[in-house]
């Protein structure tokens, strides 16, 4: 779960660290009243769920309260990597002497987490990382041991802190740590972090992930979450609570249950499909799904008007297939199937599920080849006609 810019602000103001004052604007007015009271210049910044913000003219510097007005009234509503800035954050520009970077994440191959820092931070880290990687230093943090200041120092002067610097980036990243433990964070990110002429270390910017799973620990962070999605079928998916991903140039919809069906289901309709045939979405229904859940997974399918034939694969384990063939006959009670769907059950009450298809509106079979077959059958068809 990724939040905004605003809302890692006062989590680190939580946590301790320094953070320079600001305030979200809804309205190029509340953005020249904030100027007002923060005094000028002051630095408009969009807040979307996206990286690149600067690049990309989202953020602005405003000299007086009147171009804070016309900055805000730049990017409020611009289209920022496709999505749509509906707020910024006002804060008072700082003079900066040098910036640098800092973060710690998570190394999934080593199952620890890594703090990762550089002397170059600013909007071209990823440069820095790949021209120059004698400017990042790395640290990984054995969880039996914790975090340690002497290693931290360590580090920040190898990879070319100043001594000043360093002193208050290891009390920082300390921090920092307290709260990725403290609050399950797959990421959090200062870059940069800056030193600024009368000698001040500030976070001028915030990026924090959050691990879905842990959420539960912190029920607190629900109402931070904001959409990701631009997509209208994929807003509408997640909004059911289902594992979707649209793809753009597809026509066969694909439901399964578990993410390696699903993936595998759609490879088969890649290779069988021979460019007629190609996978218009991911759908994971997930282990144990129930009626309700399938209703809503074919559902959610049938509103793409790319979709022209439905493969939905399904393997009973925990899954029951009897469930998955009521949930689709509910599905379809009272509407008319647009589309021709193919339906593969195999595992758990697999025949009783095949028993509950017969003679509906669906087309039972008992292997994913043949399911592929007559989904590229019916294409070829419709494409001849």
């Amino acid at each position: 779960m990724k939040i905004q810019e605003h809302h890692a602000r006062d989590i680190f103001q939580k946590y301790g660290i320094p953070v320079p004052d600001a305030e979200v604007a809804t309205t190029p007015d509340e953005a020249r009243e904030l100027a007002d009271k923060f005094g000028c210049p002051v630095i408009i910044k969009a807040q979307v769920l996206v990286g690149g913000r600067g690049k990309a003219g989202g953020v602005k510097l405003a000299k007086d309260s009147d171009e804070a007005f016309e900055k805000a009234s730049q990017i409020l509503g611009m289209d920022l990597k496709g999505l749509i800035v509906e707020k910024v954050l006002v804060a008072p520009a700082v003079d900066i002497d040098k910036e640098y970077y800092i973060g710690i994440t998570l190394d999934r191959d080593r199952k620890q987490h890594v703090v990762i820092v550089s002397s170059a931070g600013g909007v071209n880290i990823e440069e820095v990382a790949e021209k120059t990687p004698e400017k990042i230093g790395k640290i990984w943090i054995d969880p039996a041991y914790g975090l340690h200041s002497f290693e931290l120092r360590k580090m920040l002067f190898g990879a070319g802190f100043e001594p000043k610097v360093a002193i208050k980036a290891a009390g920082i990243l300390k921090r920092l740590f307290t709260a990725v433990t403290h609050m399950d964070m797959s990421l959090v990110e200062i870059n940069p972090l800056v030193l600024t002429t009368d000698g001040q270390v500030l976070a001028i910017d915030a990026k924090i992930n959050f691990d879905d799973s842990g959420i539960y620990r912190n029920p607190e962070l629900k109402v931070l979450k904001e959409s990701e999605d631009t997509d209208p079928i994929e807003i509408e998916a997640h909004a059911r609570g289902l594992t979707y991903v649209r793809l753009t140039d597809g026509n066969v919809g694909i439901i399964g249950n578990g993410a390696g069906l699903v993936m595998a289901t759609m490879d088969e309709v890649n290779r069988a499909g021979r460019g007629i045939a190609k996978p218009a979405n991911f759908l994971d229904i997930g282990g144990g799904a129930q009626a309700e859940l399938v209703k809503n997974s074919l559902e959610v399918v049938l509103s793409d008007p790319n979709v022209k034939s439905v493969l939905i694969n399904v393997f009973g384990g925990i899954t029951r297939c009897d469930e998955v063939a009521k949930g689709l006959l509910e599905a379809i009670e009272g509407i008319e199937l647009p589309v021709p769907v193919v339906v593969r059950l195999a595992g758990t009450n697999w025949e009783e599920g095949k028993k509950i298809l017969e003679g509906s509106r669906f087309t039972p079979v008992e292997s994913l080849e043949e399911a592929t077959e007559k989904i590229v059958g019916w294409m070829t068809e419709k494409s001849s006609v």
